[in-house]
Formats: structure tokens, C-alpha cells, sequence
């Protein structure tokens, strides 16, 4: 019985060494190779550190949003810094909530954009036309929003001509080159060497530091179950990759 109790301490204490070594070798590749990032209770998600700016991206899904509650929400020095806002998708389709979301936003100061939710398949001018219609671009705002994430029936040549049109039509009327977002795997099955002028907006959750894909990127969507006052819905959560003089550039001109 005595041995019993003996090898059985002897195992526990290998055990115990087992866990602390785990645990310090964690904290040694957290602290010196990986990038820190940050849980900011006010926004339940993790903000990943180095960035300055910070933003979001709405649609009808968040029903009615209180605009003041949003500009004015701080964690740890953390606030939203700009908005992209759904306003159209395909060619007859306006977001239920954009009108007072567009007005809103800028009546409250957050720095506001709005994309287009593009469908495969149909006509391309058509649903460049659908968004001029309903979107009129000021000083200050952020450069229109192309998101795809469909392939529908398309093949890569038909998706990038279609994509192509679109774009093309959008910098002509709004001077100013359109953003591409989508999501890595999308991007690099979709969009070559012909689309690497236009701003690109990433789409990869839990990644700590910044999305694994080596083309350069302007927004990174990095969660999308973050929580913002004045917000009832989960909201998509975005950095921008430069400082703020970066931004400023970027931005609508007269």
C-alpha cells in the first residue's frame, strides 16, 4: 500500500511540472511572439493594439441606432472613428435603414462610408446606377464600398469583368477609386494583379495582430460580435491600418 501511495505522489508530482512548464511556455510566446492585444469589457471583444483608428459597419440588421451613445462610447482609450453603412444591394435594393443612418451619423460627427452589396449575375451597370441613385458622397466622407462575397454562377473571368464595370462606373461618377471588400480566400481567388490599385478591405476573425494576407490592405474587419452603446446588434468591428494623417487622405475631397 505504501508503494502505491509513493508512485502515485511520484506521478502527481509529474503532472504538477507538466502544467507549469505548459504555463510558462505559453507566457514566454505571448509576451515575446505574439503581438498584445487587448479585451476591452465596454466593446466584448479583443481590440488588437497598434492600431489608431477604429470603426465599425451597420445595416438594417442593427434596427435603429442611437448616434450620440456611439460617438461618445470610450474603453481604455478605444473610440469608433468611423462607420461604413450598407446602402444598396443588387439593382433595386436600398437598405431599410440607411437613409437615417447616413444622416445621422454625420449629424453626430462619426466619419461615415457606405457600400453596395453586390449580387453575381446581375447587371453590373445597373447596380452601379442603383447605388448613385441612393448615395451622394460629400467632403469628408470615405470612398464607396464594393463588398462581395458571392460567386453565384459566375466563372473568375465573368466575375472580374462584372466586378470591373461596376467599379469603373462608380470612380467616373464619384471621382475617387472605389474600396474592394471580401474575404482573404475570395480576394485571392477572385481579384489579380488588375485590382491591386483599389483600396482593399479585409474580412479575418481571430487573428490577433493583423490578417494573414500579404497583399496591402486599408480596413481589416476583425470581429463581427463586438457590442457598441446605442446599438441593440452585434456589430462588425474594423482598424484602419495608418495613422491619422493616412486617414485624412483617404477621404472624400472636394
Amino acid at each position: 500500500m505504501a508503494k502505491r501511495k509513493k508512485k502515485r505522489f511520484k506521478y502527481l508530482k509529474i503532472f504538477v511540472w507538466l502544467c507549469f512548464a505548459a504555463l510558462v511556455s505559453f507566457f514566454v510566446v505571448t509576451v515575446f511572439f505574439v503581438k498584445p492585444h487587448i479585451f476591452y469589457p465596454g466593446f466584448e471583444i479583443t481590440i488588437p493594439s497598434g492600431y489608431a483608428i477604429h470603426g465599425i459597419d451597420v445595416s438594417w440588421y442593427q434596427e435603429t441606432i442611437n448616434w450620440e451613445e456611439v460617438r461618445d462610447m470610450e474603453s481604455k482609450g478605444v473610440k469608433i472613428g468611423f462607420v461604413f453603412i450598407k446602402a444598396t444591394e443588387g439593382i433595386t435594393r436600398e437598405d431599410g435603414k440607411f437613409n437615417r443612418n447616413w444622416k445621422q451619423s454625420k449629424k453626430y460627427g462619426v466619419t461615415r462610408g457606405a457600400y453596395h452589396f453586390f449580387v453575381p449575375g446581375r447587371d453590373p451597370a445597373k447596380q452601379a446606377a442603383n447605388f448613385i441613385e441612393n448615395v451622394a458622397l460629400s467632403e469628408g466622407d470615405l470612398p464607396p464600398v464594393l463588398d462581395i462575397e458571392r460567386q453565384g454562377r459566375l466563372s473568375v473571368t465573368e466575375m472580374q469583368k462584372d466586378v470591373k464595370t461596376f467599379l469603373d462606373i462608380i470612380e467616373k461618377h464619384y471621382g475617387v477609386a472605389p474600396i474592394i471588400y471580401t474575404n482573404i480566400s475570395f480576394y485571392k481567388k477572385y481579384f489579380g494583379k488588375d485590382f491591386e490599385r483599389y483600396p482593399l478591405w479585409i474580412a479575418h476573425y481571430l487573428q490577433p495582430d493583423q490578417p494573414r494576407i500579404s497583399n496591402e490592405w486599408t480596413f481589416w474587419q476583425h470581429s463581427e460580435t463586438g457590442r457598441v452603446n446605442g446599438i441593440k446588434a452585434p456589430v462588425d468591428f474594423n482598424v484602419f491600418s495608418g495613422d491619422s494623417a493616412d486617414f485624412k487622405k483617404l477621404l472624400i475631397r472636394k
